[in-house]
């Protein structure tokens, strides 16, 4: 994430919160959410989309570290957070060695990439493994009005497993004609590229309808190229949302 506050400005502008772990659950051997339920410094209010930032005790100093919130503003605690393994990520490792009952510290919520109405035209949602973390509270907003426009969610990743949330997302397309989900599975060298052409060949190709808008979210350069490809074939620039991570 670009926006993320040094640990001195996050300290000034937002209170430190503690939660507790309440409960893990893996979503595959190597991706896990943790559910929190603060214990100190009060209540937060959030919007969909909005990451905090955990501080993560390393030898010899402390480092932040953005995750964004997986849960819902509506559904209160425990706040969901969902991440995976990195080659060499410290901090990811600091996580994954937490248990229940444990405590960690955060400040936030942050974020612009963020849904605070619920949108009244056509709208595309386009995630890739992890970063389905902002578009599933997002479409838990929208789809809590029954009136909602038409909504898609294209949704990558490298593996079935990685595919978080499925089952969940697949019951609400089931319940909600007006929902279209569209999961695929690609090798990771072919991802990016894969995600474009679909793009391309559903929302520029296949009709000239430009009053769609989009929140995309993934990892490295593919979602700048979705970003350019959508804006450059006539979409209003405020109607792609994106966000890199």
């Amino acid at each position: 994430m670009t926006d993320q506050p040094s640990p001195a400005t996050a300290s000034r502008q937002r209170p430190v919160y503690t939660a507790r772990i309440e409960r893990i659950f893996d979503h595959a051997a190597d991706t896990r959410s943790l559910f929190l339920r603060i214990v100190e410094g009060g209540s937060i209010r959030f919007v969909p989309g909005q990451f905090i930032s955990i501080s993560i005790p390393l030898s010899g100093e402390t480092r932040i570290r953005p995750y964004t919130l997986a849960s819902s503003p509506e559904d209160g605690e425990p706040l969901e957070i969902c991440f995976n393994q990195v080659p060499g990520g410290q901090g990811v490792r600091w996580l994954f060695g937490r248990k229940v009952g444990d405590t960690l510290s955060f400040t936030g919520p942050f974020g612009t990439f963020t849904m605070e109405h619920r949108p009244t035209v056509e709208t595309v949602f386009i995630a890739e493994g992890t970063s389905i973390a902002p578009i599933r509270a997002m479409l838990r907003r929208v789809l809590a009005d029954s009136a909602h426009p038409a909504l898609s969610l294209l949704y990558a990743a490298d593996a079935p497993e990685h595919l978080l949330y499925r089952d969940e997302i697949e019951r609400w397309a089931r319940r909600d004609s007006r929902l279209s989900f569209d999961p695929i599975v690609v090798a990771p060298a072919d991802l990016h590229a894969r995600m474009l052409e679909e793009v391309e060949r559903r929302w520029v190709k296949a009709d000239a309808n430009r009053r769609r808008q989009f929140y995309v979210c993934g990892i490295g350069k593919g979602v700048v190229a979705i970003r350019n490809l959508l804006r450059g074939s006539g979409y209003e620039r405020r109607a792609v949302h994106y966000e890199q991570w």
